[in-house]
């Protein structure tokens, strides 16, 4: 039905290229490509593209390569398509034709090639590990690394130090003391998981020269899941622990005071409104209330929050409901055709979107209501009609 394999099989076994500056299987010719001066490899920095429109990542410029991102994933090719380009001689993101098109079938398969997850996550495992404890051979850090991000304008005060004996890089907020490795490792070295969860953490912890050794692509799994969070909570000071959850609040990075208590007022309100509601009984559907009407709450139930906190609470739910990912990603779309003066002012957009979504998306899901065979779930037409609403929509 498809194969299952690491990213060079994936290139030998689709015929797809996978090396150079059109290494991606399903952007093609529109690769963002980039070849590093110093590091003298290809990098790939359009990823962020496959990211929810909103996504805060977008955004943020020094954390990646000093660019927003603005752009949208492309759809994958289907395998008549692909048939049909390495037939006609397009060859340029081709080397060859797959021998699997020999199968009849295999044209019409939506996945035919598929990647293995544990052997990417175990490679990543490794670089990350190797460059917080600075283990020889795995440190992704070195002269080459800061060189190229200097030349692409990132992160430019982290640029080498050149001396008359030698070279300095100065600390990143990756580098870690000898205190600091040394304690990570005594948190890896006391963890105890139960049988047949990982191998056993303890044995794979070299306290001597702070590394660990003979991981295997499980054991990374549950690094990069659980355990490396918590073990790295250990040289967090407790401030900074709370100040990662302040600094997610923020949208908008000219204004981070203000999104902070914006996002901090939200989820009280959310709190105060679970804890209120969590003793009301649960308001019954008549049997004669006909679906599509909508009927107010009764009672002082609403009256008692603020509206403007009440609808701000409504919208962060949403925003944060995978359901409705899909209807955000169409109401930008739907504002940015709408008012075409101001599809680059993301500021202005995103306050647009933010005042006229929840009505947007009321009217959106009524109208796929109406239709015969549509796939509004319950969920969603609770979410749709919101907490002034005693019945979904």
């Amino acid at each position: 039905m498809w194969t299952i394999n690491d990213f060079p099989a994936y290139g030998n076994l689709s015929g797809c290229v996978v090396k150079g500056y059109k290494a991606c299987p399903i952007c093609g010719d529109d690769t963002p490509s980039h070849r590093l001066k110093n590091g003298h490899k290809i990098c790939y920095i359009g990823h962020r593209k496959w990211l929810p429109i909103n996504h805060p990542y977008r955004r943020q410029r020094a954390a990646f390569n000093g660019k927003p991102e603005y752009g949208i994933p492309p759809e994958p090719l289907t395998g008549e398509e692909v048939l049909h380009m390495v037939e006609n001689g397009d060859r340029v993101c081709w080397k060859k034709k797959s021998i699997f098109f020999d199968l009849e079938y295999w044209k019409y398969l939506p996945v035919r090639h598929a990647l293995d997850v544990m052997h990417i996550e175990k490679n990543v495992c490794d670089s990350i590990i190797g460059t917080l404890l600075e283990i020889p051979g795995k440190n992704k850090d070195g002269i080459a690394a800061r060189l190229d991000l200097l030349n692409m304008g990132v992160k430019t005060d982290l640029q080498p130090k050149y001396g008359e004996r030698r070279t300095r890089l100065p600390p990143g907020p990756w580098n870690l003391s000898r205190a600091e490795k040394r304690e990570v490792c005594n948190s890896f070295y006391g963890m105890k998981v139960p049988e047949g969860y990982s191998s056993n953490i303890k044995n794979l912890v070299s306290l001597q020269d702070s590394r660990l050794l003979g991981l295997k692509s499980h054991d990374c799994h549950t690094l990069m899941q659980q355990l490396l969070p918590v073990a790295i909570r250990s040289v967090l000071e407790k401030p900074a622990r709370y100040m990662k959850v302040l600094k997610g609040y923020v949208q908008n990075r000219t204004r981070p005071e203000g999104c902070i208590a914006e996002r901090y007022i939200a989820e009280e309100a959310v709190e105060f409104c679970t804890q209120h509601l969590s003793d009301v009984s649960t308001v019954g559907v008549p049997s004669s209330q006909k679906m599509g009407v909508s009927k107010p709450l009764s009672g002082c139930t609403v009256s008692v929050v603020d509206q403007d906190l009440l609808n701000q609470a409504h919208l962060y739910v949403l925003e944060n409901t995978e359901e409705v990912l899909p209807y955000i990603e169409q109401h930008m779309i739907h504002i940015k055709t709408a008012y075409p003066k101001f599809r680059k002012r993301t500021k202005w957009l995103q306050d647009k979107h933010n005042s006229t979504f929840i009505q947007w998306l009321r009217f959106k899901v009524q109208s796929e209501l109406e239709e015969d065979n549509h796939g509004v779930s319950e969920n969603l037409r609770w979410l749709a009609a919101g907490p002034n609403m005693a019945v979904p929509l």
